[in-house]
């Protein structure tokens, strides 16, 4: 006698999830009203807001990365500030400096704000400024506050930094730390359209004329969203799943890993669960699947990973790498066959 499938533990409501759905559709169909040919991306940068994660946007000059970026503060009417990254620039310009005043006739230093209070912060061509000035963004970008002179500022909520930068080859740019590069949660490839787009940009677009996009969320809006985000429920298979996936990164751990040097790190554990709880509520769903993992690892993971020598050389990329490690690792763990474990017991 079959017996029906027990229902998976909900920890949201299902209701609030598919309301929930539907106001994001909202969000991207206004962003893709602006952006043109980008529907992917844009679904990738509403799922990392809603995990409440950073973003690095990479692609050449030119194809709508920083107007991405202006198209989601406006629909969302977030606070948001723009720091075109330079080589002059100073850690200072980002995060504030203490400034000497006189009050009742004494001298003190009060801290001034810097661009980094703020709710979305475009850091633009992040890798143009040199590594101690990109450091700056370390502690605001994992902890949410600044500290300055041994005093603490904690950043306004939400907090997030969508940074452009240029390919590598380009000439003035830096690579950025490896400790800074894993802060973000997703790095996504901002790829040139088709001819087709291309022919609706020049037919709706004038030179330095911004498009017009109303609001649809509210910060409130958002808040409520990223709150949601975290209650969506994990199923021990699929969370044994990301943490196999992690753990194959690291030399040994695969055959894909072969290729590697340094494998991902327990944040990308948690950012991939943040990831796929996010893009489960974008699509309606109270509980997390493996196909969200899948759907999301590559952002996740590509930036994390440090390929060997001759690995590069052999043209490997780590989004490659990663499409290998999401092949060979299997969704659930499948237990060796008896004869086979008796003889690694014996």
């Amino acid at each position: 006698m079959d017996t029906a499938p027990t229902p998976l533990p909900l920890a949201v409501d299902p209701a609030a999830t598919q309301l929930a759905a539907r106001q994001l559709g909202l969000l991207r169909q206004a962003v893709a009203h602006v952006i043109f040919g980008q529907e992917e991306l844009i679904d990738l940068v509403i799922t990392g807001l809603l995990a409440g994660g950073h973003m690095l946007l990479e692609g050449l000059p030119g194809l709508g990365k920083t107007e991405l970026v202006k198209s989601f503060s406006k629909a969302l009417r977030l606070d948001t500030k723009r720091v075109q990254f330079t080589p002059d620039l100073l850690p200072g310009d980002i995060t504030g400096n203490p400034v000497l005043q006189e009050h009742e006739g004494q001298r003190r230093f009060v801290f001034q704000p810097g661009p980094v209070f703020t709710h979305l912060l475009l850091a633009d061509e992040i890798n143009r400024a040199s590594p101690k000035t990109q450091s700056a963004l370390l502690e605001a970008m994992q902890e949410r506050r600044v500290t300055v002179l041994g005093e603490t500022h904690v950043l306004p909520e939400p907090f997030f930094v969508l940074a452009t930068q240029n390919p590598i080859e380009l000439e003035g740019t830096y690579p950025l730390p490896e400790a800074q590069v894993d802060r973000f949660l997703f790095k996504l490839e901002v790829n040139k359209v088709s001819t087709e787009v291309l022919q609706k940009i020049v037919l709706n677009r004038r030179l330095g004329e911004e498009p017009a996009l109303a609001a649809v969320l509210s910060r409130e809006q958002l808040m409520e969203f990223i709150a949601l985000t975290r209650q969506v429920f994990i199923p021990p298979v699929v969370a044994n799943y990301i943490a196999r996936l992690v753990s194959a990164t690291h030399p040994g751990g695969s055959q894909a890993a072969q290729a590697i040097k340094y494998g991902a790190s327990p944040r990308a554990a948690i950012g991939l669960a943040a990831a796929a709880r996010a893009r489960a509520l974008l699509q309606g769903r109270p509980h997390v699947g493996a196909d969200d993992v899948q759907a999301i690892a590559k952002p996740v993971l590509q930036h994390r990973l440090i390929l060997h020598y001759q690995a590069r050389l052999d043209g490997l990329s780590t989004g490659d790498v990663t499409q290998k490690l999401l092949a060979e690792v299997p969704v659930e763990e499948k237990p060796l066959p008896r004869t086979m474990a008796a003889a690694k017991v014996s």
